[in-house]
């Protein structure tokens, strides 16, 4: 058992990040059971394609009206506490929401309302945790971490969450719902255990948050790397956000699949996710960086265009099969992407212009969707999705190749020569544990 557990989480990452990850693994088997569950409520609550999208929408909107915001505050305040705090209110929400449900009084409105005030406090909690990683373990490592991240996240998450979302669903409402409050509440115990280093911060350098947004945006523009990613995960989430949007749909109504072969689509998205982290390293030993990213954008291209074709339900399983593969794939390679090259200081601001990216173009993917799907049917929005991705990997192709040159160090701050940037310099300090 113990070389399992030094093989899974290797005793070098450090004893902070096994709580880490265990706090994210409970977390993220809440949101798994959440997303299954969610879209059911929503569609068992109204048969409109365009309210059924807006369901998504509410979820993905907070990231894109708060996340600069978000970013702005995890590298000004306590990071540990903001997860703690917002994981508390997210618990309370989630409460009101199972009592509304149990007592028969859930509407469309108030559903929507409650998804939304979810998603705002995800922002903060999500944005915040992000910048955990690369205060607990060497930058060497964060490969290695973020893989045993990302390999937890598709386990729970998207393979042992939404089967059980749809399962608990289907025996009740509530009981989901209920669920994730209670593994919720559990996260956050298991973040109170962790005690970060000190974040070097120069009170003579402090601004307007006005001015500290700007600069965590300035930096993302200069950085050619960063930039390409914030770039392409905009466009693309447009494109992947018109399809998912109405995916509940198209899995009962295109392929005929009830509430449990809904979540079994993402459970065959989690294996194809769990093969690509066992075979992620081999991968990146073969192929470029900039090669992996051409790799999985015509893959996700692809993905599109045989659901828009297929009416068969084995297919589309092996095609999500395939898509959690690049999912996988892109994800760990883009977060330790942006990790490695941006500096500690700005990981919060940087991050959030990222989720900007990631969130705005899901904002617009699924309003697109949305209509889409009800004027012209559930496979519109996955051709909309197939000609919008090929475009765009044609006219990208060539900036692709910036993420090559990411083992650089991480480019300076600005003003480089202040206290705080040789603070940011300076020998990370002993973490402990509490």
């Amino acid at each position: 058992m113990s070389r399992l557990v030094e093989t899974v989480l290797p005793a070098r990452l450090g004893t902070p990040f096994r709580w880490l990850i265990a706090s994210s693994w409970t977390s993220n088997l809440g949101d798994g059971i959440a997303m299954a569950a969610g879209p059911l409520l929503v569609a068992s609550l109204t048969d409109d394609a365009r309210l059924v999208a807006l369901g998504a929408t509410v979820q993905w909107l907070p990231p894109l009206l708060f996340g600069l915001l978000a970013g702005a505050l995890a590298d000004r305040w306590d990071r540990r506490r903001i997860v703690l705090v917002v994981n508390w209110v997210r618990v309370l929400v989630l409460g009101v929401l199972t009592t509304t449900i149990g007592t028969g009084h859930a509407s469309i409105v108030l559903v929507l309302a409650v998804l939304f005030a979810l998603g705002t406090a995800e922002v903060f909690a999500d944005n915040a945790a992000q910048t955990f990683l690369p205060m607990l373990v060497r930058r060497d490592d964060l490969a290695l971490a973020n893989s045993r991240l990302q390999t937890g996240f598709i386990t729970v998450n998207k393979l042992a969450g939404p089967p059980l979302g749809a399962a608990l669903f289907a025996a009740g409402a509530v009981w989901p719902f209920a669920g994730q409050a209670l593994l919720v509440a559990a996260a956050a115990l298991l973040v109170a255990r962790i005690v970060l280093p000190a974040v070097p911060r120069d009170p003579e350098r402090r601004s307007h948050l006005g001015r500290d947004i700007a600069e965590g945006f300035r930096w993302t523009v200069r950085h050619p790397a960063v930039r390409t990613l914030v770039l392409t995960i905009f466009i693309f989430n447009i494109t992947f956000g018109a399809a998912w949007s109405v995916l509940v749909l198209y899995a009962t109504r295109r392929l005929g699949l009830g509430e449990i072969g809904f979540g079994l689509l993402t459970t065959v998205s989690a294996v194809g996710g769990l093969v690509g982290g066992v075979i992620y390293g081999w991968i990146t030993r073969r192929v470029s960086l900039g090669n992996l990213m051409r790799i999985g954008l015509i893959v996700e291209t692809l993905t599109h265009l045989g659901l828009a074709l297929t009416r068969q339900a084995w297919v589309a399983i092996g095609i999500f099969f395939l898509f959690g593969v690049h999912e996988l794939v892109w994800g760990t390679t883009s977060v330790s992407v942006r990790q490695r090259a941006v500096p500690r200081a700005l990981q919060g601001r940087v991050g959030s212009v990222y989720a900007v990216g990631v969130f705005g173009g899901l904002v617009v993917g699924s309003a697109v969707g949305g209509v889409l799907a009800e004027h012209w049917g559930v496979t519109a929005p996955f051709w909309f999705a197939f000609a919008g991705s090929a475009l765009f990997v044609v006219l990208i192709w060539g900036q692709l190749r910036h993420v090559a040159h990411t083992d650089d160090a991480p480019e300076p701050l600005p003003e480089d020569d202040t206290p705080a940037q040789r603070a940011v310099d300076a020998p990370e300090p002993e973490v402990r544990e509490r």
